[in-house]
């Protein structure tokens, strides 16, 4: 009859200590062994003809770039290759804005495939960049894994809708996991805007190239960066408006969306004995208002707040980021102590607290901005062991303090007073 009094309340207190947490943490994915995809989309369009970078074609310098990319490929990489604007010579639009192909598989590379299949463009037709856009999606497939379109293209999209920005946006917001970095070939502002809109959305970026070295140098380490980051992608979480319902999370990465001014809400749970670590960015893929900021907050269960960060913009970056970090062992952080003795052969289970995390934003849109999708945010947690920084020599406090600085000044005052009268009597003497 002991030893089953004593196992009941041991399983009472492992029901007490789970109850709080409600669900298991939710964990960032574990890197994987697929390996990484990237997949070249090239504007074949009729402007590609233009004779204006270095006294070449446009075409002309996309091909050798193409060609140098694809030799210093790692062999690892599956690489696609996709065009716009490639076959149709006429004039109807409504054929034209379908002209989009996929004329290298996402696969193992094949060099001399690639390169040939790459040789016999020959600039054509209309600028789909929205279709294109869609189309590489789907040739990329889905997966736990990252993965890149790097997009090269000298104009704005010419047969929209759909509007490849719009795209970019509905491409994110399905949390594949894809990144669009974009490529102009144009010193044209309206093409520059377009270009930033679709990499932001997706978290890429933007380059101008104007030269051979410039335009192969860039795709080269984009797709190298595809090589490098393909393991660390965010898992999908969702932050509920209130801490008593939110997700709770493990160290790792993850990603959500945030509307205008919104909170959101992640729990995590942290020991006494331990550090918490964590910081947010949040991507501006969409025209804002000047002057915004994001707050990143610690709170305790019940409001109390312990520690925040801060970051500030002006509309002049794309990215804001802040951190924070915050350990339970602080001396002014109370420790509950339990209400009576256990039972003895009992086993005492406390709770692991759990930190409340609270992400939310000043932004406001323009209006042409759209509320839905919410602004990308990916947020960093880790928890480590606590470690306490060594302490630095103080001044005192109180009558203490008092002293000190009653000392110093008098010092002070006879230093200065001798060094004035040894000055005076030199001067006196000269």
């Amino acid at each position: 009859m002991i030893i089953i009094r004593r196992s009941i309340a041991v399983l009472l207190g492992l029901l007490a200590a789970l109850t709080p947490l409600g669900i298991p943490p939710a964990s960032a994915d574990e890197p994987t062994s697929e390996p990484p995809k990237v997949e070249l989309v090239l504007d074949v369009s009729g402007s590609m003809r233009a004779n204006d970078i270095d006294g070449r074609t446009r075409i002309a310098v996309a091909q050798q770039a193409f060609h140098e990319v694809v030799d210093a490929l790692p062999d690892e990489t599956q690489l696609g290759i996709r065009v716009l604007g490639a076959t149709y010579p006429g004039d109807d639009k409504k054929i034209g804005c379908q002209d989009t192909q996929q004329i290298v598989p996402v696969g193992p590379v094949n060099r001399e495939q690639a390169k040939a299949a790459i040789a016999g463009l020959r600039p054509t037709g209309f600028t789909p960049v929205g279709l294109a856009l869609r189309g590489a999606a789907q040739d990329l497939g889905t997966g736990g894994t990252t993965r890149r379109i790097v997009l090269i293209t000298d104009g704005e999209d010419t047969c929209a809708p759909p509007d490849p920005c719009e795209v970019a946006r509905e491409l994110a917001a399905q949390g594949t996991h894809l990144v669009v970095d974009t490529l102009g070939l144009a010193p044209d502002e309206k093409v520059r805007k377009q270009l930033v809109c679709i990499a932001s959305a997706t978290g890429g970026t933007y380059t101008s190239a104007n030269s051979v070295e410039q335009l192969s140098g860039r795709i080269r380490q984009l797709v190298d960066r595809a090589n490098d980051t393909y393991t660390a992608t965010p898992a999908l979480v969702t932050g509920t408006g209130e801490c008593g319902n939110a997700p709770i999370l493990a160290p790792g990465v993850y990603s959500d969306r945030e509307k205008f001014q919104e909170h959101r809400y992640y729990r995590v749970p942290v020991r006494a004995d331990q550090e918490l670590r964590a910081s947010v960015s949040v991507a501006l893929d969409r025209p804002l208002n000047r002057d915004y900021g994001v707050l990143l907050r610690a709170t305790a269960a019940d409001g109390r707040e312990l520690v925040r960060g801060t970051d500030a913009g002006s509309g002049r970056t794309d990215v804001l980021s802040t951190g924070l970090r915050w350990s339970a062992s602080e001396p002014d952080e109370p420790t509950e102590e339990p209400s009576e003795e256990p039972a003895e052969g009992t086993t005492l289970i406390v709770p692991t607290p759990t930190v409340c995390l609270v992400v939310s934003n000043s932004f406001s849109g323009q209006n042409t901005a759209a509320q839905v999708p919410g602004m990308p945010v990916e947020l960093t947690i880790d928890v480590v062991d606590f470690s306490p920084a060594p302490n630095s020599p103080g001044l005192g406090r109180g009558w203490v303090l008092l002293l000190l600085l009653t000392v110093a000044g008098l010092l002070t005052g006879l230093i200065t007073g001798w060094l004035t009268r040894w000055w005076v009597a030199t001067w006196r003497e000269n």
